[in-house]
C-alpha cells in the first residue's frame, strides 16, 4: 500500500515538473517568437538574408544576461543596397528599467561613447550604435569594418528605433532624481550583481534586497559615487533600512570600509561613497529628493475633496480675472472721457476767444473814428424827438 502511495506521489511529481518546464519552454518560445518579429525581413533600405538566429554570449562580456532582466537575445544580418553587412542584436528585458539598464553599463564600459538622437536614448560606440526603446535594447554593428558604413549604420539604426513600440519613451524617473541629472553618466541597476560590478569594493550592498522590483542607480560625482536605491514599498524600505543601519555600524566597530554617509529619504536607501568627508557627503545627499506618487486601484476616496477645492480655486481665479477687467474698463473709460471732454472745453474755448470783442457788448464811443457811420433812418427816434419834430411820425 505504501509502495503504491509513494509511486503515485513520484508519478504526480513528474507531471507537476514536466509542466512546470513546459511552461517555462512555452514562454520563452513566446518571447523568442514577439522578438523575432521585431527583426524583419526588411528593415527601411536594408534587407535581410537568414532567418534571426539566437545570441548565446554574456552581454557585456561578464554579467550574465540574467543580471539585467533579459528575456531573449537575438541576432540577424542585414545588407545595404551596395553590399555592406551590418549585424542587428536585439535583447528583450522584463522591464524598461532594465532595457535602460543595458544601455548605461555600455556607455560606462565604452569611454568613447558619444549620445546620439536614436530611440528612446541612445549612444555611437567604436563597435557600433546602441540605443534602447521600450522593453527593447537594440545593437547594430558592421563586423566587416567596411569605410562609409557610419551613415548607413545610423539609418539603419533609426528605421529599427522607428519600428519599435516606444513605451513610456522616457528614462526612469529615479534617474532624474540624482543631482544634476542631465549633466550625470548613470548606471542603473535592476539585480544586486550590476549593482556590485559597478560600486566595487563595498559590502554594506550586500544587505540590498531586490526583492519586490527594486532598482538602483550609481553615479560619480568627484572622487564621491552616490547611490540610490529606491524599493517598491515603505515595508521594503524600512526592512531594508534596519539591516543597513545594523550593518553600517558592525562594520564601523570591526574598523572595515563603510559609507561616508548613509540616509534613507522616503522609500530611497541613499549611500555615498568615498566621499571627501561626512559633510560634504550630506550635502550631496540633501540634493536627493523622493517624489511620492500614489495610484488607486479603486475610486479615489479623496476625489471628492480635491474637486471641491479645484472649484472653488478656479471660482475664486475667474472673480479676481473678472474684477480686474472691469477695473481696467472703468479706468479705461474714465481716461476717454477726460480726454474727450479736455479736446471739448479746448475746442470751443478757441471759438469764443476767435469771436472775442473787447467792447465787451457795452456802448464804445468813436473816438478814434474807427467805427462807421449809422445810418440813422433806420434807427427809431427817442420820445423827446417824436414830439419835438412834427414831420416824423
Amino acid at each position: 500500500m505504501r509502495i503504491a502511495t509513494i509511486s503515485k506521489l513520484i508519478l504526480l511529481g513528474g507531471v507537476l515538473v514536466c509542466s512546470v518546464l513546459l511552461t517555462v519552454e512555452a514562454k520563452t518560445d513566446e518571447a523568442s517568437n514577439a522578438a523575432a518579429k521585431l527583426l524583419t525581413d526588411r528593415v527601411g533600405e536594408f534587407q535581410a538574408r537568414g532567418p534571426a538566429s539566437e545570441t548565446l554570449s554574456k552581454p557585456n562580456g561578464e554579467l550574465p544576461a540574467a543580471a539585467f532582466g533579459i528575456t531573449t537575445r537575438l541576432s540577424r544580418d542585414y545588407f545595404s543596397r551596395d553590399g555592406r553587412r551590418f549585424v542587428i542584436s536585439l535583447a528583450t528585458a522584463r522591464s524598461e528599467s532594465a532595457a535602460y539598464s543595458i544601455l548605461t553599463y555600455v556607455i560606462t564600459s565604452s569611454p568613447e561613447a558619444r549620445p546620439v538622437d536614436i530611440g528612446t536614448a541612445g549612444v555611437m560606440t567604436a563597435t557600433g550604435v546602441d540605443f534602447f526603446r521600450g522593453q527593447v535594447f537594440a545593437s547594430v554593428s558592421a563586423p566587416d569594418g567596411a569605410n562609409g558604413t557610419l551613415e548607413e549604420g545610423l539609418a539603419l539604426a533609426r528605421a529599427l528605433a522607428a519600428s519599435l513600440e516606444k513605451g513610456e519613451d522616457d528614462v526612469p524617473v529615479l534617474v532624474k532624481h540624482l543631482p544634476n541629472w542631465q549633466s550625470a553618466q548613470p548606471v542603473y541597476s535592476v539585480s544586486l550583481e550590476v549593482l556590485n560590478h559597478s560600486v566595487t569594493g563595498q559590502t554594506i550592498l550586500g544587505e540590498v534586497s531586490f526583492e519586490g522590483g527594486t532598482e538602483a542607480v550609481a553615479a560619480n560625482y568627484g572622487q564621491s559615487q552616490l547611490v540610490i536605491v529606491e524599493f517598491m514599498t515603505p515595508q521594503f524600505s524600512i526592512d531594508n533600512d534596519q539591516r543597513i543601519t545594523a550593518k553600517i555600524q558592525e562594520l564601523k566597530n570591526q574598523g572595515q570600509p563603510f559609507p561616508t554617509a548613509y540616509r534613507r529619504v522616503g522609500n530611497y536607501s541613499v549611500f555615498v561613497f568615498n566621499g571627501p568627508d561626512e559633510k560634504a557627503a550630506n550635502q550631496l545627499i540633501d540634493q536627493v529628493k523622493y517624489e511620492q506618487v500614489v495610484q488607486w486601484l479603486g475610486d479615489d476616496p479623496h476625489l471628492y475633496e480635491r474637486m471641491q477645492r479645484y472649484l472653488a480655486q478656479t471660482s475664486a481665479g475667474v472673480l479676481v480675472a473678472v474684477l480686474k477687467s472691469s477695473g481696467v474698463s472703468l479706468i479705461v473709460c474714465l481716461g476717454i472721457g477726460v480726454l474727450t471732454g479736455s479736446l471739448l472745453f479746448r475746442h470751443r474755448r478757441a471759438q469764443k476767444a476767435a469771436a472775442y470783442s473787447d467792447a465787451g457788448g457795452s456802448v464804445r464811443l468813436n473816438l478814434d473814428e474807427l467805427t462807421s457811420a449809422r445810418n440813422s433812418e433806420r434807427l427809431l427816434a427817442s420820445a423827446t424827438t417824436s414830439k419835438s419834430d412834427p414831420n416824423r411820425p
